[in-house]
């Protein structure tokens, strides 16, 4: 199993737990554990069976430990198993609900014996929650509408979908006058892969007590929105046509900080930024950092004010996971992130000749206008027949018509040969090494046979590097966002060989990939990888996608000197796998 599913079960676990009525120090112990796992570059299958290296995981004990083995071995272990037998799987559907907690979901399950969704839209049809405590007629007509949407609306958004969105309603209150601050917070502005909605905090003059009603008005009139879920003085939520959720939160300046700190999160970062308050006696809040003694705020306008107080410098956004970010703002050693600024090319787009959108001098002459030193054309090859790969013939002319728009640039932009390759279901690249031998970047990318058995597609993936001509692996687990799982490899066998022959691994800033993401990009540069990231470009506007890449990058603490392509072109070329 992956980190990933198994921080998964363990979270669910805690949840379960919760509906049972255990004991509280019990299920954070879980909830912990699964934080952790969801950080660590450790793959927990790899160790699964050695207590000693599982326990020197943050957050792992003896118990965790066992449980992790279980898992490995059996897919489940015994206090999960148990939990479900009694309650049922379906339980968990429950707690996918807008407000529906592990507390309420209990109340309901001692009181009805509900266990799934089905099970509680039956209830509310019979009128069974007319007399239970806390299910007024309101409530009940929420739980009716959120049932509706669960079934309509479940998922998650791809970040270019959740920006265009923000940009569009950020634009719309814009109009409004006496509004100073519109910021996105949550999962977005912490750069997370996906959202599931979006926090956007608001404040000014429109926002103070007396003209606060009339701007919540205006926001629940944003003529996008499909139907307002909740209207106050104070916060607005609605979904959009998209099926966005969006909820908006109205907020006087003098606690604005305060409010972006904890709507920020993460969870995780917050409740120990909040342990960290109550040793110094304070108390933190969406409202302020205060005396416990007296009450009296000590810092609420803005977030460096409450850092500072903590005895912090201020902590970007992409770091907030809990991470030893705390620790390092404290020590002052937080890195200097890489922003976007630094990035000097962008070596993997593809034009006309393949499934490209534009020309080569086109995609040229829009690498220039974003400051680029160097881009580079990568188109397909023969292997991915839906594109119009290139084979040997059309790849040389291909290589004649690039190195002819270079010359015409005249300097001002340097614009490199190159091919995305495929690799092949043994490990082969699909184009003769003396036709690869003529390009400057030559990329390899796994396009097809996504299910082969993991040890194959491993070898497959490991062979391919040793070709001398291979110098970048292209979207390394193949994933796409929301739609296709990772490629089943050894990523950190495969990331162990990328180090030790000079390939480097991409970060493909696609919004439907973002791969390698934050976690893999940590194991990539502890594993001394060399890093580049590029924006996969089929279109000159696609470059714009390299922010999506930046986030991540500066999710997994990466600074400008641990990725290649904040090189000039000469240094950047010779910072790749040398040519034989």
């Amino acid at each position: 199993m992956d980190n990933r599913s198994i921080a998964q079960l363990l979270e669910e676990t805690a949840d379960l737990l919760e509906i049972d009525g255990a004991d509280s120090f019990r299920i954070r112990s879980y909830r912990r554990a699964a934080e952790s796992i969801q950080s660590t570059t450790i793959s927990l299958s790899d160790i699964a069976h050695d207590a000693r290296q599982l326990q020197e995981i943050p957050a792992i004990g003896k118990s965790m430990a066992s449980n992790i083995e279980a898992l490995e071995d059996t897919g489940t272990f015994s206090p999960r198993k148990e939990l479900l037998e009694k309650y049922g799987a379906t339980i968990l559907e429950l707690l996918k609900l807008p407000g529906m907690g592990p507390k309420t979901i209990a109340l309901l399950w001692d009181s009805l014996h509900i266990a799934s969704v089905q099970d509680l839209e039956t209830a509310i049809k019979a009128g069974k929650l007319d007399n239970l405590p806390r299910f007024g007629p309101k409530h009940i007509e929420n739980l009716k509408k959120a049932i509706e949407d669960y079934r309509q609306h479940t998922g998650r958004f791809l970040l270019n979908v959740a920006d265009a969105e923000a940009e569009a309603f950020s634009a719309y209150l814009r109009r409004l006058d006496g509004l100073k601050q519109i910021t996105v917070a949550g999962s977005w502005r912490r750069g997370r892969e996906t959202v599931g909605d979006l926090d956007i905090l608001i404040s000014g003059p429109a926002c103070e007590e007396d003209n606060a009603a009339a701007t919540a008005k205006y926001v629940a009139a944003y003529p996008a929105i499909a139907s307002v879920l909740a209207h106050g003085q104070n916060k607005v939520s609605f979904r959009l046509r998209s099926n966005l959720q969006v909820d908006v939160r109205l907020l006087p300046e003098s606690s604005y900080g305060a409010a972006l700190q904890y709507f920020t999160g993460s969870k995780s970062h917050n409740v120990t930024l909040r342990q960290r308050a109550l040793k110094k006696g304070y108390t933190l809040s969406e409202y302020a950092l205060a005396r416990v003694k007296d009450g009296s705020v000590v810092a609420a306008r803005t977030e460096e004010e409450i850092y500072s107080a903590l005895g912090l410098d201020w902590i970007p956004p992409h770091l907030r996971e809990n991470l030893g970010e705390i620790e390092a703002a404290a020590k002052h050693t937080l890195p200097h992130l890489i922003e976007l600024k630094d990035i000097h090319g962008d070596v993997h787009a593809h034009t006309t000749a393949t499934d490209g959108r534009c020309s080569i001098r086109e995609m040229a002459e829009a690498a220039l206008a974003r400051g680029y030193q160097y881009m580079a054309i990568t188109d397909h090859s023969k292997n991915l027949a839906m594109t119009n790969g290139l084979d040997a013939r059309r790849a040389r002319a291909h290589l004649k018509r690039i190195r002819k728009v270079d010359e015409e640039m005249e300097g001002r932009i340097r614009v490199f040969t190159g091919i995305e390759v495929d690799i092949l279901a043994g490990g082969e690249l699909d184009l003769p090494d003396d036709v690869l031998a003529e390009m400057d970047i030559v990329i390899g990318a796994v396009h097809t046979l996504f299910n082969q058995p993991r040890k194959q597609m491993t070898d497959r993936i490991l062979r391919a590097m040793e070709n001398p001509y291979l110098r970048i692996l292209a979207h390394p687990t193949g994933r796409l966002l929301l739609r296709r799982e990772p490629l089943d490899f050894d990523l950190p066998a495969v990331l162990d060989r990328a180090a030790e022959l000079g390939v480097a691994v991409e970060q493909n800033s696609s919004p439907e990939r973002l791969d390698l993401g934050d976690v893999n990009l940590r194991l990539a540069h502890e594993k001394g990888c060399k890093i580049v990231i590029n924006t996969d470009a089929h279109h000159t506007t696609h470059y714009d996608n390299i922010q999506y890449g930046i986030r991540q990058l500066r999710r997994a603490w990466l600074t400008r000197k641990d990725v290649l392509n904040t090189l000039p072109a000469k240094k950047f070329l010779a910072a790749l796998r040398p040519k034989p």
